[in-house]
């Protein structure tokens, strides 16, 4: 994805359960519960394991908060343990299974609620996954640069649709689809705050990656309300349908309901997704030290253990945690009142693996996210400058005419975009806040390789392209493409010096980064006379004039290496330098028109663009 820039981070949770812990007995009389719906009650209670949960009802069964309520108290207890406050939001993604209000949507009224300043919204729709929905947003935003500090918070209030007026009211409509979940779910709200950086003061959450993914194409409806229909709802069936509310909830329409037959296929279906992960390499279950998992029943927790005995993928048990018996099935906000209590208890610890799985039995949707544990930010967030916020060229000449100075203007505009792409990318921050490992600069040379060999070649045909009337810059380029050829040496030896192995590095293959840069640059190349490559020059030896010197010695001092295992930076740092003032002398030679600066412009914006992402790309290999 385009933008994809930095590493992204849970560095607050927050949990809001209303009223105190009530038993099954209490609950039973908030509810209002009929005689007639015992059995069903002790079936359900028998099979889910809850003890306790949290109703927003009081001892009437009067309603006694709104859900917005609910997730706002969330939202402001992850700000509080974090340490910042609403005012420095400027995302609030929800997820929520039933709003207050059909309209206007759930985030604009939890907005309202937790006041503050304009900021972007997202209301998630949806049953439990509508949670990590709202999480996948926020998470989105934040490792793309767009925001720096977001929330997401998933919360649900279904007590008030399950008292007994509500049953009594479908005119004997109701059934055990009915009353499993009436006696299965729960209140409550759980909220998580998401930065581009690990949080100072303590352990933060690194999110390692989110899979979310719907089956709604091959499954029908299980979890519902709004129709009595047990499949698709055909038009005219629906609740809005009905003539009055009234007749709808005589229907039956407004009643939650659950297909529980179709459950055990909703764990089938989650392990097929769950064995994908582990093919795709994206999962490794012996690595994982935690896993939350969303179930609403601790009978189905044994249906869930053994199916992943069964596929050879079991995570150990006692690595398993879940507050469910004590707080009930709270939906959406379930897996963050897990977390939460998992954080607030000092669960996990830095370096370790936290698995979160929420399946999401409304039409078959399944939400997988992986985290790691890591220790408080010891050394501030690298700013853009340390990536040369200026540009190489400065600022333009006095003696500049109209083209050179229109061209110097612009491209300063774009190295600072460059800059800003740079400083976001993962292995770049680690190296700028000096925690890189010796295998991300191996990662990073065997990634640079790549580029580099390319780089002789293109430059070379650049080169044959050029007409007699641009002999210099044939000449120039000519001497250019030598050097280059001799450059990937160095970088192989670098490699091999600090443990990688030659054969590994010789047979790398390009990055998408890598293969996007090369492929546009040779198609610069071959076109006829590329002035415009000046402004990929401008990018490739602007960043090695800027930074290769100093991630060098940056590197040296981390992981205490010699120059001699530095050498392919440190002479770039050098050789660059030489290269761009050749690349400043030939654009101002008097060759540039307006049309030539305004493609080389061009050209040094989708080589900027291309260069991140190939930066970007070494985490994704």
């Amino acid at each position: 994805m385009e933008g994809m820039t930095r590493e992204v981070y849970l560095t607050g949770c927050g949990a809001y359960l209303p009223g105190e812990p009530l038993d099954n007995d209490e609950i039973a009389r908030r509810l209002g519960a009929a005689d007639s719906s015992k059995a069903a009650r002790e079936r359900v209670l028998a099979a889910n394991g809850i003890r306790t949960r949290h109703y927003a009802l009081d001892a009437s069964g009067a309603t006694t908060m709104l859900n917005e309520e609910l997730a706002a108290e969330a939202v402001t207890a992850a700000l509080k343990d974090r340490g910042v406050t609403v005012a420095d939001v400027t995302l609030l993604a929800t997820g929520t299974t039933q709003p207050d209000l059909p309209v206007p949507g759930f985030a604009s009224m939890v907005h309202g609620r937790l006041g503050g300043h304009p900021m972007e919204i997202l209301s998630a729709g949806g049953v439990c996954a509508s949670g990590m929905a709202a999480l996948h947003a926020a998470v989105n935003a934040v490792r793309v640069g767009e925001h720096d500090t977001a929330v997401a918070v998933g919360s649900d209030l279904v007590s008030r649709a399950l008292r007994q007026s509500r049953y009594d009211a479908a005119d004997g409509r109701t059934g055990f689809d009915a009353e499993f979940l009436r006696w299965t779910l729960s209140d409550g709200a759980g909220a998580v705050v998401v930065e581009g950086r690990p949080r100072p003061d303590g352990p933060s959450l690194r999110l390692d990656w989110l899979h979310h993914v719907s089956y709604a194409h091959e499954e029908r409806v299980c979890m519902r309300t709004g129709t009595t229909d047990g499949g698709v709802p055909a038009a005219g069936t629906t609740w809005l349908d009905q003539p009055t509310a009234a007749a709808a909830e005589k229907q039956g329409s407004l009643l939650l309901r659950q297909d529980v037959r179709s459950l055990p296929r909703l764990f089938q279906v989650g392990l097929r997704e769950y064995a994908a992960l582990v093919r795709d390499g994206r999962l490794d279950p012996p690595g994982i030290d935690h896993v939350l998992c969303h179930y609403s029943a601790e009978h189905f927790r044994g249906q869930i253990f053994t199916l992943l005995r069964e596929a050879n993928l079991m995570i150990d048990e006692e690595r398993w945690f879940t507050n469910l018996h004590t707080r009930g099935n709270t939906g959406a906000a379930s897996i963050f009142v897990m977390l939460e209590e998992a954080w607030r208890t000092n669960r996990f610890a830095p370096g370790e693996k936290i698995l979160l799985i929420v399946p999401e039995s409304g039409r078959f949707s399944f939400a997988f996210a992986q985290l790691t544990c890591v220790g408080p930010e010891t050394t501030p967030a690298p700013s853009v400058a340390p990536v040369a916020a200026a540009s190489p060229l400065g600022i333009p000449g006095t003696e500049d005419d109209d083209a050179v100075r229109w061209a110097v203007l612009e491209l300063g505009k774009v190295w600072d975009d460059f800059a800003r792409r740079l400083a976001a990318a993962p292995i770049i921050r680690r190296i700028e806040s000096n925690t890189a490992t010796l295998d991300d600069y191996r990662k990073l040379l065997l990634h640079l390789r790549q580029q580099v060999i390319d780089g002789g070649r293109w430059i070379a045909r650049a080169a044959s392209s050029f007409s007699a009337e641009l002999f210099e810059l044939r000449s120039a380029a000519i001497r250019h493409a030598a050097e280059e050829h001799r450059d990937f040496r160095l970088l192989e030896r670098d490699y091999v010096a600090v443990g990688g192995d030659l054969e590994t590095i010789q047979n790398g293959r390009q990055n998408v980064g890598s293969e996007a840069l090369s492929a546009f640059l040779f198609h610069r190349a071959g076109l006829p006379d590329p002035v415009d490559l000046m402004g990929a020059m401008f990018i490739i030896e602007g960043l090695g004039t800027a930074c290769a010197d100093r991630w060098a010695s940056l590197l040296r001092e981390q992981l205490g290496l010699t120059e001699e295992q530095t050498s392919f930076l440190h002479y770039h740092g050098g050789a660059d330098a030489e290269h761009f003032e050749m690349l400043t002398d030939a654009l101002r030679s008097g060759i540039v028109t307006r049309s030539g600066a305004e493609r080389i412009v061009r050209t040094a914006a989708v080589t900027a663009r291309l260069y991140a992402l190939q930066l970007e790309a070494i985490d994704d290999e």
